[in-house]
């Protein structure tokens, strides 16, 4: 490397100081919205995401719930048909001295 290089670069970095940094880069007329809209599009970004990770909990949660409703009406429905299984009809029937209907006490109904 040439000595008048290495001597404006060890210039450079000793005159090189954070707190002039910030004022002369960062914060100028020019720069300032850009960094702060770069900012704010980042905090958007991170909070949309954490919005759809908590609605993604929410879906699995009520898919849960929607599967064991399912399951417990089908539970229902199987208790419901051995209840109106013909083999309990007729065990009722005889438990209650009923007596198959006649055709003047059917009635269809359309």
């Amino acid at each position: 490397m040439n000595s008048k290089v290495r001597k404006s670069l060890l210039k450079a970095m000793r005159e090189f100081s954070f707190k002039s940094f910030v004022p002369r880069y960062l914060i100028n007329a020019q720069s300032f919205p850009f960094i702060m809209s770069l900012t704010v599009l980042a905090i958007l970004f991170v909070l949309f995401r954490m919005k759809g990770i908590e609605q993604d909990y929410a879906y699995n949660e009520l898919s849960i719930q929607i599967q064991k409703a399912k399951n417990e009406n089908k539970d229902l429905m199987a208790k419901k048909a051995n209840k109106l299984s013909l083999h309990n009809l007729r065990q009722l029937a005889v438990k209650h001295n009923l007596n198959e209907p006649t055709q003047e006490q059917i009635i269809v109904i359309q």
